[in-house]
Formats: C-alpha cells, sequence, structure tokens
C-alpha cells in the first residue's frame, strides 16, 4: 500500500468505442453517462458492433496523455482495458472484439499507455468489468438481447472470458499497480476469489480496488462522493471532471481548477486518494479544457506537493462541517454540512494549514493542544510568521495578501 499512500492523486482514463456516438444515436441525444450509450439506447450487439469498424484514433498519442498527467501532478494512470460493452482496448487471444483485431486503428492502447507510464516513471493500472459484458450472452447487464440476469450461465461468461482476460492483462502489460474492478453484479465471494488468486500469483504487489465482490486492499467510496469526515481505512475517490466518464459532446460543464484543488486537499485531509477522470474523443484526443484545468492543479502542487504526496489526515475535524441536525446519508449517520475556510493534512512534526478564505490580519485556533516551534508559508520557507499561543489558542500573523489565489499553505513545525 506504500505507493498508493504517497501518491495521493491518480489520472481515471474511460475510453472505448462510445466515444464515437459521444452521447447520441441515430441523431437524438441519449441521456445519463456517455460509457453507458449501448444500455441507456438498448443498442443491440450487432449494431453497436458495427462501431468498431469506424474506430480509428489517430490523434491517440500515449506519450502526450501521460506528460500531461505528470503535468498535473499525478503520480499513477488507470485506463479501462474493457468496459460494460464488453470491447478490450488491448489486443486480446480471448475474445477478437477488441482495438487490435476489430478496428483499423490496429493499435494496442493499454500496451502504449504501459510503456509511456513505465518511461515517465507514473504507476499504471487498468480498469476491467468483471461482471457486466453487454456483448456476451452470458454476461451481467444485456437484458435487451439475452434475457434476465438470473437466466444466464454467468459462471461460464467469467470462466471463459473475464478469469482469462485478467490473465492477459497481468502477463502482457508489465508491472501492474492496481486493477479496478467494478459493479460487482452476481459477483458472490467465491465468484471473485479466482481473480483474487489470480492477482496475488501473478503480480502480488498489485493492488485491488474496493468493487470486485470480495473485499479489497482498499475502499472505493461512490462516484464523486467525497465523505464528509476523515476515514481511517485506506480509500479513493473516482471523480469525474464534468458530467460524464466516456466522452459526451454535448458536455462542457468542466470543474475549475480552484474546484479540483479544493477537492484533491479535502481527499487527503480526510485520508483519502484522488482519481479524476478524462473522457479522450473518437480522434484520441483528451478534451483541452481537461488538460489546462488539470496542469492547473499540476502548477500549485510544483509549490505546494509537500503537503499532499504522502500526506496523512487533519487531527482536528470541526473545520470539515457541522453534522446536519436533520439529513442523514445512506449508513443513517448525519449529512455534513462542508465549511470550505480551510483544511489540514499532516506529516510527522508538520501541520500543513490550507488557507482558502484568506483570513485579515491573522489565522486562529481554538482547542489547539501541542507546541509551535516554527511557522511559515510553505511557497517562503524562508521566512518565519509569528506564532502566539495562550492555552489552547494559536494565532498565526499573516501578510495583508495571500501569495496563492487558490489555496495557501501554511507550515506549522510542532514539538512530537
Amino acid at each position: 500500500m506504500q505507493w498508493f499512500r504517497e501518491a495521493k492523486f491518480g489520472l481515471f482514463i474511460h475510453w472505448g468505442l462510445y466515444a464515437i456516438p459521444a452521447g447520441e444515436w441515430k441523431g437524438k441525444p441519449v441521456p445519463g453517462i456517455g460509457e453507458w450509450i449501448m444500455n441507456r439506447a438498448k443498442i443491440p450487439v450487432g449494431e453497436y458492433e458495427q462501431l468498431a469498424t469506424q474506430f480509428n484514433p489517430v490523434k491517440f498519442n500515449a506519450e502526450e496523455w501521460v506528460k500531461m498527467a505528470k503535468d498535473a501532478g499525478m503520480k499513477y494512470v488507470v485506463i479501462t482495458s474493457k468496459h460494460h460493452d464488453g470491447f478490450a482496448m488491448y489486443q486480446s487471444a480471448v475474445s477478437k472484439y477488441n482495438v487490435v483485431d476489430a478496428t483499423p486503428f490496429k493499435r494496442d492502447v493499454v500496451k502504449e499507455l504501459a510503456l509511456a507510464c513505465a518511461k515517465h516513471g507514473l504507476k499504471f493500472g487498468v480498469y476491467y468489468s468483471q461482471a457486466q459484458d453487454w456483448h456476451e450472452k452470458n454476461g451481467a447487464g444485456n437484458s435487451w438481447d439475452f434475457g434476465p440476469d438470473p437466466q444466464k450461465d454467468f459462471d461460464q461468461y467469467l470462466r471463459d472470458k473475464a478469469l482469462p482476460q485478467l490473465k492477459e492483462l497481468m502477463s502482457n502489460y508489465g508491472p501492474m499497480c492496481l486493477v479496478w474492478f467494478d459493479t460487482p453484479r452476481m459477483m458472490t465471494k467465491e465468484r471473485s476469489q479466482p481473480f483474487i488468486d489470480a492477482i496475488h500469483q501473478m503480480q502480488p504487489a498489485c493492488l485491488i480496488d474496493g468493487r470486485l465482490g470480495a473485499s479489497g486492499d482498499y475502499r472505493s467510496m461512490g462516484d464523486n462522493v467525497i465523505p464528509g469526515t476523515v476515514v481511517k481505512e485506506d480509500w479513493e475517490v473516482p471523480a469525474t471532471l464534468n458530467h460524464t466518464w466516456g466522452f459526451k459532446k454535448d458536455d462542457n460543464d468542466w470543474k475549475t481548477t480552484p474546484d479540483l484543488t479544493f477537492k484533491l486537499v479535502d481527499i487527503v485531509s480526510k485520508g483519502g486518494n484522488y482519481l479524476l477522470n478524462v473522457g479522450p474523443t473518437a480522434e484520441g484526443v483528451i478534451p483541452q479544457p481537461s488538460q489546462d484545468n488539470l496542469r492547473g492543479v499540476g502548477k500549485w502542487l510544483k509549490v505546494n506537493g509537500e503537503s499532499i504526496y504522502g500526506a496523512g489526515p487533519t487531527p482536528f475535524g470541526p473545520e470539515l462541517g457541522t453534522p446536519d441536525p436533520v439529513k442523514k446519508d445512506r449508513e443513517g449517520k448525519p449529512v455534513i454540512n462542508a465549511k470550505t475556510d480551510w483544511r489540514c493534512t499532516t506529516k510527522p512534526g508538520k501541520l500543513y494549514i490550507h488557507l482558502f478564505k484568506w483570513p485579515a490580519g491573522q489565522f486562529e485556533m481554538d482547542q489547539f493542544s501541542g507546541k509551535v516551534k516554527k511557522a511559515y508559508l510553505l511557497s517562503k520557507r524562508g521566512k518565519s510568521l509569528k506564532v502566539t499561543q495562550d492555552g489552547t489558542k494559536l494565532s498565526v500573523a499573516l501578510p495583508a495578501e495571500a501569495p496563492d489565489a487558490v489555496d495557501s499553505v501554511i507550515v506549522l513545525e510542532t514539538a512530537n
């Protein structure tokens, strides 16, 4: 788990045949997320398969994608090797329904990305839809062609396609940092075990996410769901930059750099990782606003990365928000009404106070225990800030203007 706890920030890539219709089928927009278009529009397998004959993303450049992830300050990359539509983005001997054998492109996307990540020092992993496969008569999810799931020979699909494809991915693409499984329909612990065994035998260092059907190495939160308080175990939030994972041509509601930066800090301050998604076009281009906004986060990280990479959660808590007296979450716990003025991340002997709202004159905290030896802005390490401690009250004198428009970080060095 060590690299995962150090990394904090990763790139998710949802890319496949669904980038061609881009949210529209037979001239009509299809509601919902882009990569689910086959399901949402109930497209017959025979029709959807024809998209493979059109898939020729000549602008795809694995090096450029990985360099962008690096510019954004990301430490790992995870791509959809096979999504729910059943189409593999690598050359599979198990099924010819793949990017090399079924398209005019004839290039192994997973291989090119794995090599680029290795070259540029990023960890590489794959998403694999183990349960849903709308292309297979016994895979979960396709009721419009193949009838209801309970009537299918699901174990035949797992035995003859899903597990063999997982073994291909473990064998042919170098070290995998993790496998990101999804939507564990009908995946009992017994059905999950062969997948766990294969990964442990073939790549013992490879992590398993929380959506296989048995407990993984870390917890996957709901899509775009950031918890309200500190979560003690290892966890990750998979999140979108707009409202879809796979590319949709009419979804241009991009999260801004300040919003993404806040979310990254918020997640790290609660003990988690941020896996942030891009949905490339059918030509193989990551939309420019995605690139620009991610690089904006990277610019902030170049100065303030020490407060993120390998950092632990806040020792405080009231700054995160207050419990709602009425609203409850799905587990019956009070919903936290978030506060957004500041957050805290930690390393041994250091508290990193992230100020999103610059206080006039000074930063103050009540109920502060411990002794601050030194305080300074992370962007101006050589210049100390005056600290006053009176009992449990802490006060740090600040310059008139914030050094960073998004998040200015104060470092408090404490006596261990």
